[in-house]
């Protein structure tokens, strides 16, 4: 085992044990290979994790926004430091390649601590209300003990997108990654405490299907942030719900990316390959329904066809290797699930659609896919498929693409490749989307709000607007004259 852990959980600023817990094996999905075993929290280990959660917090919120700023800045600088060792771990946890890892996820763990390290003492304030004589004032006050429960495709990012504006608002937070990718998670509450964070403050326990539910109901928690599938999220959501606490949900996707004719092919063929072949294809945001304007579609696919199979797919660990596997066996069976249904409902394979040369066996590897001829009412063309599988899509005119486009259950993301600006600006004011780019795909900084609509979830992270959903506003009237009562 390459990435054993010192123990499963990290709870009040130690690693804490309890072997009593389920057994999760954390598989290097490049070679099937066990690198980690870990236990799944008892009901033992969410109770010592919540009740740390709540002793540290109010002294945690009593100290300035700057100040705790200070500790994020910190970990974040860290972070950089060992963005080498980060990656590797990243990379092992989830089989994305290095080459990938090194610059999108501790990168982007540390983007989060530093911008909301930074940002919070001049974002946390509050407004002045005159009122004639009286006046009031608000405030904006941290939530209390936050739970945040991770995907596996992001568990570095993820736990650090949920953590930094929680910590910064002058909240705790118990996160729980996914059982798919235990590991990242464990390292960033180290990293915390060593930056200064005082303990109790971030805690990291492992955890099934059966851990949500106990954290979700649990008395103390006042707020419940998930990033995962849609049919978690209404489950989730219904159990928040029951005690009425603070949701914010970041959930599935089938977005669409749309290209005219009159777009820089070159770009719209690189963005597209982006939004679908990324961290193979495993990305919430993905532009998985590509609509071409008739007129450039043989030229498009030609050339998408051509990219798509020089990608270079290979040992995860190597800088050259573009594509890695996908992070398990259960996801590359459902992957070709759907292949099979594409091509049961006539969908044209341009190319994939198989299992790599050249790779171990053991391996959960799965070749970029691309579908031509795609229609709306393809299972392919509406279901999440989470995968590199990319589906293409003729059109004629702007407003039947349009209305195409906005015709699914979902709204995280979409996006526009066209020449015409005010096109490009006419196009995504009418899309029903959360998250949208103009000329590119999926990039998203920290000082941009991310988030969806429809059933892809509501609340934001990232930007400033993150830091509204782990606060709520106190509103304080202050009488400056003598009270007078008809009574």
């Amino acid at each position: 085992m390459r990435a054993q852990p010192k123990a499963s959980h990290f709870i009040d600023g130690e690693y804490v044990e309890d072997t009593a817990g389920t057994v999760i094996e954390s598989i290097y999905p490049a070679n099937g290979e066990v690198i980690a075993r870990l236990h799944a929290a008892t009901p033992a280990i969410v109770e010592k994790a919540i009740a740390a959660a709540k002793r540290a917090q109010p002294e945690w919120a009593a100290k300035s926004p700057t100040a705790r700023g200070r500790i994020l800045k910190r970990a974040a600088e860290i972070m950089r430091e060992r963005n080498r060792e980060l990656s590797e771990l990243e990379t092992l946890d989830t089989g994305k390649p290095i080459q990938e890892t090194i610059v999108a996820d501790p990168t982007s763990g540390a983007d989060s601590f530093e911008f909301f390290g930074g940002v919070a003492a001049a974002a946390l304030n509050g407004d002045y209300i005159p009122l004639g004589g009286d006046f009031a004032y608000t405030k904006r006050v941290p939530l209390g003990v936050c739970v945040g429960i991770g995907a596996w495709n992001y568990p570095q990012q993820i736990a650090c997108w949920k953590g930094a504006p929680a910590l910064a608002a002058g909240n705790a937070m118990v996160f729980k990654p996914s059982e798919n990718t235990p590991l990242g998670a464990l390292k960033i509450a180290e990293i915390l405490i060593e930056a200064g964070l005082p303990k109790g403050l971030y805690n990291v326990i492992q955890g099934d299907r059966s851990t949500g539910p106990l954290l979700v109901n649990h008395p103390d928690i006042a707020k419940v942030s998930l990033t995962g599938s849609v049919p978690t999220g209404r489950k989730v959501y219904e159990a928040a719900a029951a005690g009425l606490r603070h949701v914010t949900m970041e959930l599935g996707g089938k977005s669409p990316l749309i290209v005219f004719d009159d777009a820089d092919l070159e770009s719209a063929i690189g963005g597209a390959m982006l939004g679908n072949f990324y961290s193979t294809g495993q990305v919430c945001s993905n532009g998985t329904r590509v609509f071409v304007q008739r007129k450039v579609k043989d030229a498009f696919l030609a050339r998408l066809k051509e990219r798509t199979e020089a990608i270079v797919i290979g040992d995860p660990m190597d800088e050259a290797t573009q594509l890695g596997p996908m992070v398990s066996k259960a996801q590359r069976d459902k992957v070709f699930s759907y292949i099979e249904k594409g091509k049961a409902e006539g969908a044209r394979l341009v190319t994939g659609g198989g299992i790599p040369n050249a790779v171990n066996t053991e391996g959960t590897y799965i070749q970029p896919t691309v579908f031509a001829d795609v229609t709306d009412e393809m299972r392919i063309a509406r279901e999440e498929i989470f995968g590199p599988v990319m589906c293409v899509l003729d059109f004629d005119d702007e407003a039947e693409v349009v209305a195409r486009a906005n015709a699914t259950e979902f709204g995280l993301s979409a996006g526009v490749f066209t020449a015409d600006i005010t096109r490009a600006h006419r196009v995504v004011d009418q899309l029903e989307a959360g998250t949208l780019w103009i000329n590119t795909y999926n990039l998203c900084p920290v000082e941009i709000p991310f988030g969806g609509s429809k059933q892809s979830g509501f609340g934001r992270e990232n930007s400033v607007a993150a830091l509204n959903h782990y606060t709520e506003l106190k509103t304080v009237y202050v009488g400056m004259g003598k009270v007078e009562a008809p009574y």
